[in-house]
């Protein structure tokens, strides 16, 4: 029987539609399926969601990494997104009865390969990770790429596989094997990022707010409107009704007000609530439902 995983890549580009489409194409080469593409002008950032048996991931995060070193270059980027790498982050994601050993393994087996084939170094994260420090993903990628950089080269955060110094302009990957996880992001009316930011320190779990919320607040200057920007790691305990009625509560005391809110990649459906009309998920249809996608439907 197959064991099936899904893979959510993050990449340090959200602009140039040319790499992301080629990105795309040696993803769906591999033999995966792709499930979602979704960019961010301000966070200069892009995220592929594909599914596959465990062999295919491996061969389409190799071909995925390989385009991606050959055609971004960190040093040249500015979004506002922390990242570490132009192939920032690589989580593995068990389906259906998909034992977590055997993602494990394909998970260290590709972080070996990104080292050897690619001169990419690893920090590995999640229920990959060999460092009990660096369990939480934020831990190696709210360093940034320009300070960790730095600090590898005086023997501090070096990688777990490869190294000790960074790709020249690629960087290094945050790769990882994690349950389901949502991002979604809360906008507010606000022409600075102030209050985005204060209501990220009240609702992550970090700061004794929601369960499984990470949370970061930043100004996003082409819509000239604040985000609150989250990852929201256990979505069975903290559905985004939640989520979305508190940004809005935090909200409404410091003056603002949540004008709408953004799913990036697929959401599981139990996630969603009976009603996901009233979060404002901006351009929400059935196909940004992880089930639905995975069924073929939508």
């Amino acid at each position: 029987m197959t064991q099936l995983a899904a893979c959510v890549p993050n990449f340090s580009e959200g602009r140039d539609p040319t790499t992301l489409d080629r990105l795309e194409r040696v993803v769906r080469r591999s033999g995966a399926r792709l499930l979602d593409r979704h960019s961010d002008h301000d966070h200069h950032r892009s995220v592929l969601t594909f599914a596959a048996g465990l062999g295919v991931i491996d061969t389409a995060v190799m071909a995925a990494a390989g385009e991606a070193v050959e055609s971004i270059d960190l040093n040249a980027h500015d979004g506002t997104h922390p990242r570490v790498g132009a192939i920032d982050v690589v989580p593995i994601v068990p389906l259906h009865d998909t034992p977590w050993d055997a993602c494990l393994d394909v998970a260290r087996s590709i972080g070996e390969c990104l080292w050897s084939e690619l001169g990419l170094p690893v920090y590995l994260y999640g229920d990959a990770a060999v460092r009990e420090g660096r369990r939480p993903l934020e831990a190696v990628r709210k360093v940034g790429f320009e300070r960790l950089r730095e600090l590898v080269r005086d023997g501090k955060y070096l990688p777990d596989i490869g190294g000790p110094q960074l790709h020249p302009s690629a960087g290094a990957c945050c790769l990882g094997v994690r349950g389901p996880l949502v991002a979604y992001n809360v906008l507010l009316d606000c022409r600075d990022a102030q209050p985005a930011k204060v209501i990220a320190g009240r609702i992550r779990a970090a700061g004794g707010g929601l369960p499984g919320v990470k949370a970061l607040g930043m100004y996003l200057e082409s819509a000239q409107i604040a985000q609150v920007s989250m990852n929201i790691t256990q979505p069975d305990l903290t559905p985004l009704p939640l989520v979305f009625d508190e940004v809005s509560r935090l909200a409404a005391g410091l003056g603002a007000e949540v004008v709408a809110s953004e799913l990036v990649g697929l959401v599981p459906r139990a996630a969603l609530g009976p009603d996901p009309s009233r979060m404002r998920i901006v351009g929400f249809h059935d196909g940004m439902i992880l089930e639905e996608r995975l069924s073929g439907g939508a």
